[in-house]
């Protein structure tokens, strides 16, 4: 079989270009393109099945293989009246896993919406036609349908029940691929905790929880007044997600402990928890934040700082009366308790998110830490425990850190107050009085879960 290779074929005389001869037929190989031809109503089939997100090439027909999971295809971008693209479920799994077709920025059925194939044994021949219609669907049985619910990739995914539910425990992006429509999702809910304070050495304060902000399209009741209603809309992008870190613990007496990092997604900040103050030579006031970092004695930080609605947290607490020791951090529902005595005072309660998120257990909730409060009932944001006099006066006693990951504070051991646990936004635990060296507990670090609804 002979080959010609060349660039350009041009008639020489008239208007007609004719390529073989009659009953002869003219196959394009698969992957390659055409223009200028129109419709010719065939395609190259490529045979080979796709089993991951592709975009199509005008010409090509695709056999798609979603039995290891659902497929996105991508229409070509800047199409052409005439061009032409086949799909085929190539396992009969549509229905089990769908595909996305993307519109590759053209409409689809004259909707500027993505399609969903999830018919067992589907099979679509979309033809290019104008700006006003876009594709459409060329074989008698349409099962092109627009997708009804909001689609996305990005964080570690579970399901439950109807929903989806995107965690993220270290920053990343949350890349929405469908919409959706009012009659499926177009929203989703939210849960954004930023990183905890750290807690007060030498007699110091609980750290301050780091700020939640949580909002839900449907709010069961009877749910905490911190939940902002209606959910919050997405479109096709991604949107960058930052987890705050905790904040770090300081390095001498009379320094005031780091505060935690924002964390964000889309239009909503949460404020990292504010570092709380030890006694050292003297007061150091705690740091204003999400919920603000307690003080021993001086004045504790401010929470909800910056001030949003529904608020994301409270006031830390500090020394009232008596000997030295620490007030605890504010926490997501409760302001830090004041210390009156040779003894921490608790750190303020974090919010239980089991109503909008679903009852424990559930694999996004944080795992129980002993020197901690509690987290895996589904409660984040808990201040730290305050510090107390030293060991001396007060043996073995710890301040309970606030449910929701905040550290207790201790006077024990190696004198140090705990951390905040991972990914809950706890404060840390404040560190005693009379002890060498006298440290505290770090905060812990953020957390960012979405949820929504796709079937």
């Amino acid at each position: 079989m002979s080959k010609i290779k060349v660039n350009e074929v041009e008639n020489r005389t008239g208007s007609t270009l004719t390529l073989g001869k009659s009953g002869t037929t003219i196959q394009m190989a698969c992957g390659a393109t055409q223009t200028g031809f129109g419709r010719t109503g065939t395609v190259d089939w490529c045979t080979t099945a796709k089993t991951a997100p592709f975009t199509s090439v005008s010409g090509n027909g695709y056999f798609i293989n979603t039995s290891g999971g659902a497929v996105t295809v991508t229409l070509p971008s800047s199409p052409s009246a005439g061009d032409i693209v086949s799909i085929k479920d190539y396992a009969d799994t549509f229905d089990t896993n769908a595909v996305t077709v993307g519109r590759g920025g053209s409409k689809i059925g004259g909707l500027c919406l993505d399609a969903t194939l999830n018919t067992e044994g589907d099979s679509i021949t979309l033809v290019y036609v104008d700006g006003t219609k876009g594709w459409l669907n060329i074989q008698t049985d349409d099962t092109v349908q627009a997708n009804l619910f909001v689609a996305a990739t990005g964080g570690t995914i579970t399901t439950c029940g109807d929903f989806k539910v995107h965690t993220f425990t270290s920053s990343g992006c949350f890349q929405v691929t469908s919409a959706g429509q009012p009659s499926g999702s177009t929203k989703v809910d939210y849960l954004v905790v930023a990183g905890g304070g750290a807690g007060g050495r030498d007699a110091g304060a609980g750290g301050g929880a780091g700020g939640l902000r949580i909002g839900a399209i449907t709010v069961p009741g009877p749910s905490s007044p911190l939940v902002a209603p209606g959910g919050l809309p997405v479109s096709v992008q991604t949107y960058p997600i930052t987890v705050g870190a905790g904040g770090a613990t300081n390095s001498s007496p009379g320094c005031v402990a780091g505060s935690g990092a924002n964390s964000i997604f889309s239009t909503i900040t949460s404020a990292g928890g504010g570092g709380a103050g030890g006694q050292g030579n003297g007061s150091v006031n705690g740091s204003p934040g999400g919920s603000g970092g307690g003080a021993s004695p001086g004045t504790a930080g401010s929470g909800n700082t910056p001030p949003v609605s529904p608020p994301q947290g409270n006031n830390g607490g500090s020394k009232t009366g008596g000997t030295a020791s620490g007030g605890g951090g504010g926490g997501a529902t409760a302001v830090g308790s004041n210390a009156t005595s040779c003894q921490g005072a608790a750190g303020g309660n974090g919010l239980d998110v089991s109503p909008i998120f679903g009852s424990a257990p559930q694999p996004f909730y944080q795992t129980d830490v002993p020197t901690a409060g509690p987290t895996a009932n589904g409660t984040f944001a808990g201040g730290g425990g305050g510090g107390p006099r030293g060991p001396a006066y007060a043996p073995g006693y710890t301040a309970q850190g606030g449910d929701g990951g905040g550290g207790d504070g201790r006077g024990t051991g190696t004198e140090s107050g705990y951390e905040g646990v991972v990914n809950s936004g706890g404060g840390g635990g404040g560190g005693p009085a009379g002890a060498s060296p006298s440290t505290a507990g770090a905060g812990g670090s953020g957390i960012v879960i979405i949820r929504y609804k796709f079937q």
